[in-house]
């Protein structure tokens, strides 16, 4: 971490450890309570949020049918009746489900308190002027963050359900899914998305670190064009209307992350030039 001007005495690096230690102590408490808490509302979390996108009338599909309407594309989403069914084959199973459920629910309940924790322990290294100026990193991580647990819930796990759970090789197939591997489903989509709107705030310190510029950025554009169309090709129904919905939040913050980039260098141009004049 940066040298901090107001502190005398450096901390060695047994030192930094046993305060690493602490903070994520803190958090992992944090986010074990938040779990208890949500392993007490099972029916809530498991008939309500878990099995909710495969219900035939969650309301993301309404709105994916009167967009493909709009669009004049497939009306897939106007028919969402499941047509798999969810099951348990182990003993221990749902029981584990709950447990590691509850403990993922607590780590997204609990995000802006873990991200608080790491603030703590980064803080007391930066420069006034740099604490100053991250001061909402908190607030805009954490926004950014659900955010992107909302985009997954409600497009991207959705779509993943509704054409995984009805593509078929063979009508000799039946379509029974291990409870395990449909949370999973929803999981990832949930979590992975989530961290994919923190892109703003990767590509804020990795420029101001000086690992990336804005002509960096621009020149793979294209290319990060075709990774994200890839990717909604991958995770939606084989029809343009579902890639459209995944693709465009991703190239906005991509778009964004470009303008962030481009915002810091400029500051610290400002820096430089103020510093040279001092001097």
């Amino acid at each position: 971490m940066a040298k901090n001007t107001k502190t005398p005495n450096e901390m060695s690096f047994l030192d930094h450890l046993e305060e690493l230690r602490w903070h994520l102590i803190r958090s992992t408490l944090a986010i074990v309570i938040i779990g208890g808490v949500a392993f007490l509302m099972k029916g809530f979390i498991f008939d309500t949020v878990i099995f909710g996108p495969m219900m035939p009338d969650f309301p993301t599909y309404h709105v994916f049918c009167d967009f493909s309407k709009m669009l004049g594309f497939s009306e897939a989403f106007c028919n969402t009746e499941p047509e798999f069914t969810v099951q348990s084959r182990q003993m221990s199973e749902q029981f584990s489900a709950h447990i590691w459920t509850s403990i993922w629910a607590g780590f997204i309940i609990g995000f802006p308190y873990v991200l608080y924790e790491l603030w703590k322990f980064i803080a007391p290294g930066l420069y006034d002027n740099e604490r100053q100026n991250a001061r909402g990193f908190i607030f805009i991580a954490s926004s950014l963050f659900f955010m992107g647990v909302l985009f997954g819930y409600y497009v991207v796990a959705p779509l993943s359900i509704n054409f995984l759970g009805g593509y078929s090789i063979s009508d000799s197939v039946v379509r029974e899914i291990d409870l395990v591997s449909y949370i999973a489903t929803v999981r990832a989509a949930v979590i992975a998305c989530g961290l994919i709107f923190e892109l703003p705030i990767i590509i804020y310190f990795l420029t101001k670190i000086g690992l990336v510029t804005p002509e960096i950025l621009r020149k793979y554009r294209k290319i990060a064009l075709v990774v994200v169309l890839i990717i909604s090709a991958v995770i939606t129904p084989p029809d343009v209307a579902s890639q459209i919905i995944v693709a465009v939040p991703i190239l906005i913050l991509y778009q964004i992350s470009i303008y962030i980039s481009k915002v810091v260098l400029k500051k610290e141009a400002k820096k430089q030039k103020k510093n040279v004049k001092s001097s």
